[in-house]
């Protein structure tokens, strides 16, 4: 009889354990999440900005030197991520397989012009910088006419804006249900061993002695939460950089270091102030107390 209650009292204990460390590894998978989607907030941004692109149109006077000498200034100005030359004929032929048909043939004549298609730096694209750099550019001569998507360009900065600020007010409200789930599941794991803390301190043993045991336990506990949630995030960042390569999520090994550090010591941290006030408050309780 005995050790059949031995055997009971393991499987609730292990069974305790388990929903411990399963409800503090998803939290912290997500909060990882939440904290990659942050980190990565200006990346993002930073591609969909880098997408701007800027047409020079050239006049038909302008000479091949100048055109060379145009497109290599360009590729090292500090604005530009990417400088290309398009020939009249080359825009001619694009042009021709997106309407699906030869317009050359109809109109007897190209009327298209040669162009450099400038990629923008993040950095500079807004619509004041772009509208100084498109300024500066329709200053030579054999530059015909600069054209650029003004309203994309407005609409991209404003919603990049309202995005970012989303983004961190998400992060804090989730920051503090995460704290709250970790503390609840901690709580309840300590509420079912309020007996063993009375007793203990009935028999005199000091707060820090009982603590103790309690506070290591779910540390390591909260510690093998973090470990999953870290080989789930792993897991999640090789799919999301498998799936979107532009993102180059591998790159910057510093910030994923910083995020699983984080994930890891959250979890530890969370998990030792959880125990502590949780045991607190069934040490400060009076014996009739524990029954409510």
């Amino acid at each position: 009889m005995s050790k059949s209650f031995e055997r009971y009292q393991k499987r609730k204990l292990i069974s305790s354990y388990f929903s411990v460390v399963l409800s503090i590894g998803l939290v912290l998978f997500l909060l990882g999440i939440l904290g990659l989607l942050v980190l990565n907030t200006k990346k993002m941004a930073d591609h969909f900005k880098e997408q701007i692109t800027i047409s020079l149109f050239l006049k038909d006077t302008a000479k091949e030197v100048e055109i060379d000498q145009l497109q290599k200034s360009l590729a090292m100005a500090e604005y530009t991520k990417l400088a290309t030359y398009v020939s009249k004929e080359e825009a001619a032929e694009k042009h021709s397989e997106e309407i699906g048909e030869n317009f050359l043939e109809f109109l007897g004549y190209n009327p298209l012009k040669n162009s450099i298609d400038v990629q923008l730096n993040a950095d500079f694209v807004s619509e004041e910088k772009i509208e100084e750099i498109a300024a500066e550019l329709s200053k030579k001569d054999y530059v015909d006419e600069i054209s650029y998507d003004k309203p994309l360009v407005g609409l991209l900065t404003e919603n990049v804006k309202k995005i970012s600020f989303w983004i961190l007010v998400a992060s804090a409200i989730f920051t503090f249900i995460a704290v709250l789930l970790i503390n609840s599941s901690i709580r309840l794991s300590i509420y079912s061993k309020r007996f063993i803390i009375k007793t203990m301190q009935m028999v005199g043993a000091t707060k820090t002695f009982i603590r103790r045991p309690f506070i290591w336990t779910n540390i390591k506990l909260g510690m093998l939460g973090a470990l999953i949630a870290m080989l789930a995030l792993a897991g999640t960042l090789y799919y999301i950089n498998d799936t979107f390569p532009e993102l180059q999520l591998f790159k910057d090994t510093s910030m994923l270091i910083i995020l699983f550090v984080g994930v890891f010591v959250l979890g530890a941290l969370i998990s030792l102030v959880s125990t502590y006030f949780a045991t607190q408050r069934f040490l400060n309780l009076r014996t009739d107390e524990l029954y409510y």
